[in-house]
């Protein structure tokens, strides 16, 4: 996908969180770091700008949540970082940049929960490239891209890498 192609999705996948919501009314966004914060923050820019109102926009470090930390000891136990507004009873949407095996929402679940109890929870990911492990589903997606578990998916975003892009990579031996 290029610059362009990206940012056609966004205003696609805006467009229909507002009419799937009815509205921006008890909306927030959260992004998982890394690549999910700068697209719920822009999404929030043009969902605010269709509807004339604010999105609340946060921010979900899900580090210490995952599965895949070292199994030898005790995982480690920290407070968790302050979202950026309350979810409590809010319709929270989670935004990812590539959904795969479903144990990174998994971790955002639980992240999630460790900040208040949202009313409904849905997920946005710019990119489905299969593969789940997980029950997980995405409500809105940018992308569905068929994958082999030989290749991956790389998303560059201007705010992190400089750039902006979408490429399909093979890993090679």
């Amino acid at each position: 996908m290029s610059a362009s192609e990206i940012e056609r999705t966004l205003v696609r996948l805006a467009h229909e969180i507002v009419e799937k919501h009815d509205g921006c009314e008890n909306l927030g966004l959260v992004g998982i770091k890394r690549r999910g914060v700068p697209l719920a923050q822009r999404l929030g820019s043009l969902i605010s700008k269709i509807e004339k109102c604010p999105v609340d926009t946060g921010v979900l470090d899900i580090s210490f949540y995952r599965d895949d930390l070292s199994t030898d000891g005790a995982r480690p136990k920290v407070a968790p970082g302050d979202v950026g507004f309350d979810v409590t009873g809010r319709d929270i949407i989670l935004v990812d940049d590539v959904l795969y095996t479903g144990r990174t929402i998994r971790a955002a679940l639980d992240a999630l929960f460790d900040h208040g109890r949202p009313r409904s929870v849905q997920l946005l990911a710019l990119i489905d490239r299969g593969h789940r492990e997980l029950p997980i589903q995405a409500t809105f997606v940018g992308r569905t891209i068929p994958t082999s578990r030989r290749e991956i998916i790389e998303v560059k975003l201007k705010e992190i890498d400089e750039q902006e892009q979408v490429l399909l990579v093979e890993l090679v031996d």
